[in-house]
């Protein structure tokens, strides 16, 4: 099956081919990757030391309900330079995946979230590594300006850059129960003025949010599959200690998904996308250390087998139930 409408990428960097990927379930990010570079990517996540509106009291939400101290990263690179965070993550990279060139991807908390001239700094130095080939920058939909944008699109001419937009669901109500602070319509924005300068977006979603059933879920894929997104990351919703998720979890307020309901979900979830739309991610990564529910989710290839097994056994593909 050939994939049309690969993210634009202006410059000198090449275009994906759009090669086909019969026998895959879903499109996915290393293949993307390799056919634009022609070679093993890989990410190395970054702590650029920035914070977060929800966490500093501007948006007067105390933080996601999910969310500790140390924001989506690990936190422990919070006190070494972006180079030094690079380096150590090539010889890491390079060992493990053979990997040649890298995305510096700025990971914790939000990363548009600072004047432009330190921003402008922090994406400078990653750059400047001749072994880094682009940007992803992980951030919320309600701390974008219009100037870090026009920064971003110039940059987007000699490099690859994306912006990964956390959603995590497309209904304002749950968005309220986990206290993102913002609402759809600032996702809904944030994309539209983001892919007017043909800067490429991930959205991150979440499955297993409180009081959500499979329905709510899949109402998300159903708007993803209507926005202006070229890639998508789904996350399973894990208890770390040290949050309001793990208050809820210990009195009794929330249960975890178990393995197979969250494969099912993601399978549906994957079928209701566009063929098009790269897959980013399909769970998450949590600390050993962190976790207090579900223990599964640390066994990451016996869970991307339960998505895959469900799909199997189903007929599902992603793009099959879309539109």
């Amino acid at each position: 099956m050939a994939y049309a409408n690969t993210p634009i990428l202006t410059g000198a960097h090449p275009k994906p081919t759009g090669a086909t990927t019969a026998g895959r379930l879903y499109r996915d990010y290393n293949s993307y990757l390799r056919e634009t570079f022609g070679c093993r990517v890989q990410k190395i996540s970054l702590d650029a030391g920035l914070g977060c509106p929800n966490r500093d009291g501007t948006v007067g939400r105390g933080g996601c309900i999910y969310c500790n101290e140390k924001g989506s990263g690990t936190g422990a690179a919070r006190f070494a330079g972006i180079s030094e965070q690079i380096r150590a993550g090539k010889a890491r990279l390079a060992a493990k995946y053979k990997a040649k060139k890298f995305i510096a991807y700025f990971q914790s908390f939000s990363n548009t979230y600072a004047p432009l001239p330190k921003l402008a700094a922090l994406y400078g130095e990653a750059l400047t590594d001749p072994d880094v080939v682009g940007l992803s920058i992980g951030t919320r939909p309600d701390c974008v300006t219009d100037q870090t944008l026009d920064y971003l699109a110039v940059l987007g001419h000699d490099n690859l850059i994306w912006l990964e937009y956390g959603l995590q669901s497309a209904k304002d109500e749950t968005l309220e129960r986990i206290r993102r602070g913002h609402s759809v319509a600032d996702f809904i924005d944030a994309v539209k003025r983001t892919r007017a300068r043909k800067i490429p977006v991930c959205a991150h979603v979440i499955l297993g949010l409180p009081a959500e059933n499979t329905e709510d879920m899949l109402y998300t894929a159903r708007f993803l599959a209507l926005q202006d997104v070229q890639a998508v990351k789904i996350h399973l919703l894990y208890v770390i200690k040290g949050t309001t998720l793990n208050e809820l979890y210990s009195s009794g307020a929330y249960s975890s998904l178990s393995r197979e309901g969250y494969a099912a979900a993601v399978g549906e979830f994957l079928a209701l996308l566009p063929p098009h739309v790269i897959i980013q991610r399909l769970t998450g990564d949590p600390h050993p250390e962190e976790l207090v529910s579900p223990a599964w989710a640390l066994d990451k290839q016996r869970n991307l087998q339960a998505v895959r097994a469900y799909m199997e056994k189903n007929g599902l593909y992603q793009g099959k139930n879309y539109g």
